[in-house]
C-alpha cells in the first residue's frame, strides 16, 4: 500500500497510521533503517496531527467569539458516582 502524503491524511488516518507504526516498532522485527524511517514518519505524523488539532481549536474559538462566548472551558470527565 502506497503511503499518502502527510498533508493529504485526515486526522483519523494519521492516528491510525501512528498506531500501526508503534505496533511495528514494538515488535522489534525491523532493521535499523526500517525502524528509523518509521520513527521519522511517526514524528512527522505527530507534528501534522498536532497542527490539525490546533487549527481545529482556533476555528472553535473563532466560532465561539462570533456567538458571544469569549473562551473555551476545560472538559472534565467525572468518574465519581453520586453519593448515596
Amino acid at each position: 500500500m502506497a503511503k499518502k502524503k502527510l498533508e493529504n491524511l485526515s486526522f483519523e488516518e494519521s492516528l491510525n497510521e501512528l498506531d500501526s507504526i508503534v505496533q511495528n516498532l514494538e515488535q522489534g522485527e525491523l532493521s535499523l533503517e526500517e525502524s528509523m524511517a518509521l520513527f521519522e514518519r511517526g514524528l512527522n505524523l505527530s507534528q501534522v496531527s498536532q497542527t490539525k488539532l490546533q487549527d481545529a481549536e482556533q476555528k472553535i474559538k473563532i466560532l465561539l467569539d462570533k456567538n458571544g462566548q469569549s473562551q473555551l472551558s476545560d472538559f472534565a470527565l467525572s468518574n465519581e458516582t453520586p453519593s448515596e
